[in-house]
């Protein structure tokens, strides 16, 4: 009687590895997805995304900051909601007229539509070259707005201003001047 308790009690443990083994190998197993298939209209809409200009005016015509090669540049990014941007339009607005025979160009880029960032240039009338922003502030880790990136003649990035600042200060056009 001890021996068959005994071997029931082997083939029951033999049963429980098994479970338990068969268990582990199902749920580890992946679930294989099925492949997906796309429309061509949304690869196309995709593949025109991708060849969009992250820069346009407002127009509708791209704008690449390599355009500007040979010019040193002042990019603001800025948007009609926010106070601080809006703030320090008029010291930009000075620094402009100081800096525009030093081979500066300024262009003040938003995310927001052409149509509210025309709305916003009749409404306040600051001469600016406002341009309309297509990427996202992560890509340019930008967290807060206004942001001012500041490029050279060959076309790099020497300098970032966050927040805002006060731009017609002499200090600042100094170090403006002094960039190259």
């Amino acid at each position: 009687m001890y021996l068959r308790i005994e071997k029931l009690q082997i083939t029951m443990q033999k049963q429980i590895v098994l479970f338990i083994a068969i268990s582990i190998t199902l749920l580890g197993c992946k679930e294989v997805k099925e492949e997906q298939k796309v429309a061509p209209e949304a690869i196309a809409v995709e593949v025109e995304q991708a060849l969009k200009s992250v820069y346009e005016d407002l127009e509708g015509n791209p704008i690449e900051l390599a355009d500007y090669k040979g010019k040193r540049i002042l990019l603001n990014y800025w948007a009609t909601w926010c106070r601080p941007c809006i703030e320090e339009m008029p010291a930009l607005l000075k620094l402009q007229g100081v800096l525009e025979q030093e081979n500066y160009v300024f262009l003040f880029a938003s995310d927001q539509t052409v149509k509210k960032i025309s709305a916003f240039k009749e409404a306040r009338g600051f001469d600016f070259k406002y341009i309309k922003y297509n990427g996202t502030y992560a890509e340019q880790r930008i967290n807060a707005l206004p942001v001012t990136l500041i490029y050279n003649e060959a076309g790099e990035q020497v300098s970032r201003f966050d927040g805002g600042m006060t731009w017609d200060s002499p200090e600042m056009i100094e170090q403006l001047r002094k960039i190259h």
